[in-house]
């Protein structure tokens, strides 16, 4: 371009830049000079600072956590929780069964049917069978429902029973009868039924069963506190070696996880009877469970991002480390929850219907439109102007307020880290989205006020209360067709694919707390974007609602200067 065309393009531009310059500038001014701005704008702030005080009480309680398989509760009350019962392979169902308590070892039998019915030995038996005691223990005791014989022993250890009747076989399970000496060698020979420990000679009658064994020696075992059976396994990965790595991002709800950290699939610290550390696995761990080569682990399946089964392998817990879980859900639920309803519904409706409303309509009640217009200046370039003032301080208000109340969350937020870097674009989204709801809600209400300069403020208002319910309902469930026709709804949409996009766990997140029952809220604020056009990408939705909020803008500022065009100024 030559000198003097470069001079001219210099001149027009500077001129139009003058012009914007003057109204957008002296729109800042009279707007900053209203009450009702400072008015409104404190009242974001006051709300903003009243809910991070209630982020920053929540932060500061501690979350119980849950035992979600019950692992940790002693039902019998020998001392030793489920966990534990579990490790040691005892029953926690039965008080005198328990760690170290030793175990019953089954010997042999006589079944109905077999042909030598006798034994003779210094066992422990269960079943029906003629004793001739040489010895009785008269302690041998268990649970009420294990039918251990009550021999009622003497001061001289002689047991006190009533003579067997003539049927024995009618003997009630769980006692015993005395037959007498039978054959003159001075034992007594009882019908026993149920369990005793004791030295003799058994005979079994036809069709009766009868079994024995030996306990083995009992030893002490330390009590586990009930905490180490609470949160202690995370969501861990496995390679397809079984070997235990970080999961990578967006992959927490599919394949195998759950590593045993309490060991009490594993046995990590088991012992055996002597006192010994036990090395060798039994057989079960390897096949029991989800059967999928991977020894105790848990089997994550899922969707399109939801959860449909979590099958573990036998004794492994699936408990997730609830305060974090909940501390991280809570925070995200924090995020989404004041980005929906503080920044886009509220800020997003009141700021405009307070400031945009009159940005032409109380220049004309005000006797200065004509001065205004008496300068070299378009109509249609006095409104666009107009509206850009509007938003230089209503859009520099709500971004610096989301970076401002994002640093404090960010900074106060759970984790190991000192600051939450991850949660800045989130919370400039938040900004960016609400001055897009700015801009539109500005340039319909203004365009209002043109249109019906008497009755605009109630249209505007009707219209508001609209915007507020549906607003709810997209958030509630944003597939609903109604609420596409707000202008909430694709803010609203907005936020939902930046924070998919920011945080690609945040579905994993909300999936992980429906299937242990962490209830925080996520789901109820957060749900993946709905607009994606067929494509499930959360940068399609972002692109799509902003081009109908721009959309939006754009016609609401061509009706706006078309009716102002044609308006007489009075």
């Amino acid at each position: 371009m030559d000198r003097k065309g470069l001079g001219l393009a210099e001149t027009v531009w500077t001129r139009l830049d003058r012009k914007a310059g003057a109204i957008v500038e002296l729109t800042v001014r009279q707007l900053r000079h209203r009450v009702s701005t400072w008015v409104v704008l404190g009242s974001g702030i006051l709300m903003m600072a009243l809910l991070l005080a209630f982020y920053v009480d929540s932060v500061r309680e501690t979350f119980e956590p849950i035992d979600n398989d019950g692992d940790s509760v002693d039902r019998d009350g020998d001392g030793y929780p489920l966990g534990q019962e579990r490790k040691y392979g005892t029953s926690d169902s039965t008080k005198s069964e328990f760690p170290g308590s030793g175990a019953f070892v089954l010997e042999s039998d006589i079944d109905w049917n077999d042909l030598n019915r006798v034994y003779m030995g210094n066992k422990s038996w269960d079943g029906m069978a003629y004793f001739e005691a040489s010895w009785i223990d008269g302690n041998y005791t268990g649970d009420w429902w294990d039918s251990h014989i009550d021999w009622n022993m003497g001061l001289d250890g002689v047991p006190d029973l009533q003579e067997c009747p003539e049927e024995v076989w009618r003997v009630e399970f769980g006692s015993a009868c005395e037959v007498g000496d039978t054959d003159g060698d001075g034992l007594v020979t009882y019908m026993a039924s149920g369990k005793w420990r004791g030295e003799g000679m058994v005979n079994v009658p036809d069709e009766s069963y009868l079994e024995w064994g030996h306990w083995t020696e009992s030893f002490y075992v330390e009590p586990d506190p009930p905490e180490k059976y609470i949160d202690e396994d995370g969501i861990d990965c496995f390679d397809s070696s079984g070997t235990r790595v970080d999961c990578p991002a967006g992959d927490r709800l599919s394949g195998s996880h759950g590593f045993d950290d309490d060991g009490d699939c594993l046995r990590t610290d088991w012992v055996t009877p002597e006192g010994e550390p036990q090395t060798e696995e039994p057989m079960w761990v390897w096949y029991t469970g989800n059967e999928n080569g991977i020894p105790c682990d848990i089997v994550w399946t899922s969707s399109n991002g939801i959860v449909t089964d979590i099958d573990a392998d036998f004794n492994v817990d699936e408990d997730p480390d609830d305060e974090a879980y909940a501390g991280e859900l809570s925070h995200t639920t924090f995020i989404i929850g004041v980005g929906k309803m503080a920044f886009v519904i509220l800020l997003g409706l009141f700021i405009p219907l307070f400031l945009a409303l009159g940005l032409v309509k109380d220049e004309s009640e005000n006797g200065t439109l004509h001065l205004l217009l008496s300068k070299p200046i378009h109509r249609s370039e006095f409104i666009l102007y107009r509206l850009l003032g509007y938003l230089s301080v209503s859009s520099s208000y709500v971004i610096a307020l989301s970076l401002l109340v994002g640093t404090i969350a960010a900074t106060l937020g759970p984790g190991d880290g000192i600051f939450r870097v991850a949660d800045l674009p989130v919370w400039l989204g938040i900004g960016i989205a609400t001055t897009l709801v700015l801009a539109a809600y500005g340039s319909l209400f203004n365009t209002m006020s043109l249109i019906s300069p008497k009755y605009g403020v109630y249209i505007c208002i009707v219209f508001g209360i609209w915007e507020f319910v549906m607003g709810f309902f997209s958030i509630i469930n944003p597939n609903w067709t109604i609420t596409s026709i707000s202008i909430t709804h694709w803010a609203l949409q907005m936020i939902d694919a930046i924070v998919i996009m920011a945080w690609p766990d945040t579905l994993q997140w909300a999936q992980i707390g429906q299937a242990f029952g962490i209830n925080t809220g996520l789901s109820v604020f957060w749900q993946p974007p709905v607009h994606t056009l067929g494509t499930n990408e959360p940068a399609v939705a972002l692109l799509v609602s902003v081009t109908v909020l721009l959309t939006v803008t754009s016609v609401m500022v061509f009706i706006g200067k078309s009716v102002f065009n044609r308006k007489e100024i009075m």
